[in-house]
């Protein structure tokens, strides 16, 4: 078979509901790198939230902050921070309906309130200790911020969709959105990866479950949804495998013919 590259989502897709990662799919993984194909991580989570994962799988490359940071065995092929001036304008707004923000550089984040709650359960979510998150209001003004959280509900969303046009907003959990540079997304990360790499769209394989993950299932030769995916995810997929929890990893691998 062709070299391929398959690439992975983490959270619903490599790591299942309860965040942790099936030992089905670490063995998948394992089969793949030994039959000679490239495996990478594109994730929505910045670098320093997933180094025990890369570590465990033996994957040193990879496409975060969706899309807006990619590293291909340690080095940096692409960089797409949010333009300063636009944060300054979201944040001075954001403030403005006391909805906090969490900034998010290449080595750490910082938020524009010492607390909240909504900060605290949306970050216990992904596991992540809330008491990481240093208070920095100005931070964005110094770091390259390549991702941001903005705190506000479904119903409010809306606000900054139809008066902030020049950044995405793309909602990963209830009480939040990621906020990217306008037009950036997975699918953008992967043809920097791709073009680097030597690889053609039709050798790769990509697997994700949210709605951060469309643009890039949608781009790859061969998209593939979890089975715990939304509907609308579906929809856009060449594939669908089993959900997370049913070994859907290494469900989809057989299905697309990767693995037998």
């Amino acid at each position: 078979m062709t070299k391929k590259m398959i690439m992975f989502d983490i959270d619903g897709t490599l790591l299942d509901h309860d965040k942790q990662l099936p030992a089905s799919a670490k063995e998948s993984i394992q089969l793949l790198q030994e039959a000679g194909h490239d495996v990478a991580i594109a994730t929505g989570r910045p670098t320093y939230f997933f180094e025990d994962l890369r570590e465990e799988l033996g994957i040193n490359s990879f496409v975060c902050f969706n899309g807006q940071y990619v590293e291909i065995a340690g080095e940096v092929i692409y960089k797409n921070p949010i333009d300063r001036e636009l944060l300054a304008h979201l944040a001075e707004y954001s403030i403005s309906r006391e909805h906090p923000m969490v900034f998010l550089g290449d080595q750490h984040m910082r938020a524009n309130v010492e607390s909240h709650p909504d900060i605290e359960e949306s970050l216990a979510s992904l596991q992540i200790d809330a008491s990481q998150l240093l208070f920095d209001e100005h931070y964005f003004k110094e770091a390259d911020i390549y991702q941001a959280l903005l705190y506000c509900k479904d119903h409010e969303e809306s606000y900054y969709q139809d008066n902030i046009r020049d950044l995405n907003f793309i909602r990963w959990h209830e009480y939040s959105v990621d906020v990217l540079p306008l037009g950036g997304s997975k699918a953008v990360g992967i043809e920097k990866f791709i073009e680097k790499a030597g690889y053609s769209k039709d050798d790769v394989y990509a697997f994700g479950d949210n709605l951060n993950d469309i643009e890039m299932l949608q781009y790859v030769g061969h998209g593939v949804a979890m089975g715990n995916a939304p509907e609308q995810v579906k929809k856009v997929a060449r594939y669908v495998t089993k959900d997370v929890s049913e070994d859907g990893i290494a469900y989809g691998l057989e299905m697309v013919g990767l693995l037998k």
